[in-house]
């Protein structure tokens, strides 16, 4: 079976993702392996043809560098957290992981999970149209159970995970990677109203925290026709005070700075930093 249409829109983010992680994958002092991401870019030629092929093609273009060099960066770092976010709560407990808007994720895949893991998968029908196409196409085998389940996270969601097997009963490690930010306010909160109420104590949750770049780093990229495309699908997500909406809610947050998470990767920043990751712990319904 071949990938069916081109993927556009927030989808096409999930593609640049992949770029970014096949190349981090060819690193001699890689962060993580992620075998499967080049075959997806490969199965989409031409996606990208203002995307530079190397770093000598990407400090070419002058004005994006900085820009550009930001993006990658924050997504292998990104990557690298969350892996170890998710092993560390499938090792303390949590045997089924929900990955919310996984896109071009293959961490089902990739990782080392405990015995007896579920891996449920939340995105676009045409997400995994072309996804489960190319790992069909290269006989990949889950090292865990898996569920893709199709759904408009906008929309209505909780009741087609639990129509895939979820079990609200059991803890259950959540992951909102690069997808708040496509959200406003009030959607983000309505998500995270509904990812609580099917969570249990003990349950854990993740996302990113803060911007991706410096303000002005951002201001500039919204200014820019290249970047126009995806700074446009930019809504805000939670903001500043998703800590504490969580701590009212019935979480435990913790915030993990980037800067921090960097030094202790060895990797050098690219330029201004601010913000991170946050992890949250369920302690009441």
């Amino acid at each position: 079976m071949k990938p069916q249409g081109a993927l556009k829109g927030v989808a096409k983010t999930a593609l640049g993702m992949a770029m970014v992680r096949a190349h981090e994958s060819l690193r001699g002092d890689r962060l993580f392996d992620d075998p499967y991401a080049q075959r997806f870019l490969d199965a989409a030629p031409g996606a990208f043809p203002e995307q530079p092929a190397t770093a000598e093609d990407l400090a070419a273009l002058g004005p994006l560098t900085s820009l550009g060099a930001v993006f990658a960066f924050h997504g292998v770092l990104r990557t690298r957290f969350f892996d170890d976010f998710l092993l560390a709560a499938t090792a303390a407990g949590c045997p089924q992981v929900v990955l919310l808007a996984a896109g071009l994720d293959t961490r089902a895949f990739r990782l080392p999970w405990p015995d007896g893991v579920r891996v449920f998968e939340l995105d676009l029908p045409e997400v995994f149209a072309f996804k489960e196409a190319v790992l069909d196409g290269v006989d990949a085998v889950p090292a865990c159970e898996r569920k893709a389940v199709p759904a408009d996270l906008r929309a209505s969601w909780t009741g087609e995970l639990v129509a895939a097997g979820f079990d609200r009963a059991v803890p259950t490690a959540w992951l909102a990677e690069g997808l708040l930010l496509y959200l406003t306010a009030d959607e983000a909160s309505r998500l995270l109203t509904e990812v609580g109420e099917l969570s249990t104590p003990g349950s854990r949750l993740a996302f990113e925290h803060g911007g991706i770049a410096d303000p002005a780093l951002l201001a500039r990229a919204r200014g820019m026709p290249a970047m126009d495309e995806y700074a446009s699908l930019w809504r805000g997500g939670p903001g500043e005070d998703a800590p504490g909406w969580l701590s009212r809610h019935g979480w435990r947050p913790q915030i993990h700075d980037r800067a921090e998470l960097a030094a202790s990767c060895d990797r050098p920043i690219p330029g201004p930093s601010s913000g991170g990751f946050l992890t949250a712990i369920r302690t009441g319904r």
